[in-house]
């Protein structure tokens, strides 16, 4: 929205700023940070009153959890609020990946936001109907990929196949082009993103800081991927455009921030589905832009463990009748083990660190 100013740069050159990513960047992350601090403590006191109980504790879950009972949940309307306000204010709204972002966003938040409300107004822990919530998951995220692919077509770049393509990281040059199955594969990565977040958010700032990590990575790739000399250099695939979503991902990281403070130990708010989903959709969606879908494995890594733990576990217990972990996700299974709250949350940040600077060092080993 304020983009518009470049055109006053002639007149007052501080208006030249707006040009930049990087500046914009900056300030969407600054903005996203301030709009949850300062709208927070209202939303919170206002959910509190209408949920009144508050979210459900599972009743196999650890037996600290059940000190949280209380807390309120839907505190992804907050960080929502922080990154759809800023990247308002700061992107260009005529980009087709920020408008593709953003719909993955809105729409994976407006289901998790009703499963949310499911499970505070019946108090259980089983929401939304799980196929119904895929089955909707998939054609947000496929209309998105679809939208992203025909745009990178469009553009040229690498070729007419780079937006029906795969591109594996290590290997320079080499693309695996789906043709029009790029749609399904992109909705896939897209949904499997969004709920792999949505399963790590069980611990108090457990799933917020490791977004808040793959954000800055992907923000870093994003602003590469869509600068042709950068691109070139490091010999990634150059996608006209994706640059712009370095904004965004700077807005995550404000809100990140932001929400963080609120639900630090002891929380004084859940995330809830509507924000883990629409976060971890949006992080899946910029993968799915920049071409680096399995990048995002690695940067990722976290919340792929977590994924793979539920279903290794179910896997296993339907097999065999047994349990591989004490609890699923994994983070469940360490509290079982005796690892405080705060142990398994920054052991699990560290992971996410190492694994985000594994991710980037991709960029390079070509």
């Amino acid at each position: 929205m304020l983009l518009w100013l470049v055109e006053l740069a002639d007149e007052l050159q501080v208006f030249n700023l707006f040009r930049y990513i990087t500046f914009r960047t900056g300030a969407a992350l600054f903005t996203s940070a301030t709009i949850v601090f300062l709208f927070g403590p209202a939303i919170i006191a206002s959910l509190r009153v209408r949920q009144g109980k508050g979210q459900p504790i599972r009743a196999d879950g650890p037996q600290t959890h059940f000190k949280k009972a209380g807390t309120p949940t839907m505190g992804g309307i907050m960080i929502l609020a922080g990154i759809v306000g800023s990247s308002l204010l700061w992107a260009d709204l005529s980009n087709i990946y920020v408008v593709a972002t953003l719909l993955v966003t809105l729409g994976f938040g407006a289901i998790g936001f009703y499963d949310d409300y499911l499970k505070v107004t019946k108090q259980t822990d089983k929401g939304f109907s799980g196929k119904a919530r895929l089955g909707l998951e998939f054609i947000i995220a496929g209309i998105a990929t679809y939208f992203m692919m025909r745009a990178a077509v469009s553009s040229g770049a690498a070729g007419s196949t780079l937006g029906t393509s795969v591109a594996f990281p290590f290997v320079k040059g080499f693309l695996l082009d789906l043709g029009i199955f790029f749609v399904l594969f992109g909705g896939f990565v897209i949904v499997a993103a969004g709920n792999a977040v949505n399963l790590t958010d069980g611990l108090d700032g457990l799933a917020t800081v490791p977004v808040m990590i793959s954000a800055a990575s992907f923000g870093i790739i994003a602003y590469l991927a869509g600068n042709a000399v950068f691109a070139n250099y490091l010999q990634i695939h150059f996608v006209p455009g994706t640059g712009e979503l370095a904004v965004i991902l700077g807005a995550v990281i404000g809100a990140g921030l932001g929400f963080l403070w609120f639900n630090a130990p002891p929380a004084a708010i859940f995330m809830g589905d509507t924000g883990s989903l629409a976060l971890g959709g949006l992080i899946g969606t910029v993968a799915v832009a920049t071409k680096h879908e399995i990048v995002m494995a690695i940067i990722g890594g976290l919340f792929v463990m977590e994924t793979l733990s539920v279903i290794i576990q179910v896997g296993s217990f339907k097999l065999t009748g047994k349990r591989v972990f004490l609890m699923a996700p994994i983070h469940h299974h360490f509290e079982k083990k005796g690892w405080t709250e705060s142990q398994v949350v920054i052991r699990f940040w560290i992971i996410a660190v190492i694994l985000a600077l594994v991710g980037l060092s991709t960029l390079k080993l070509r």
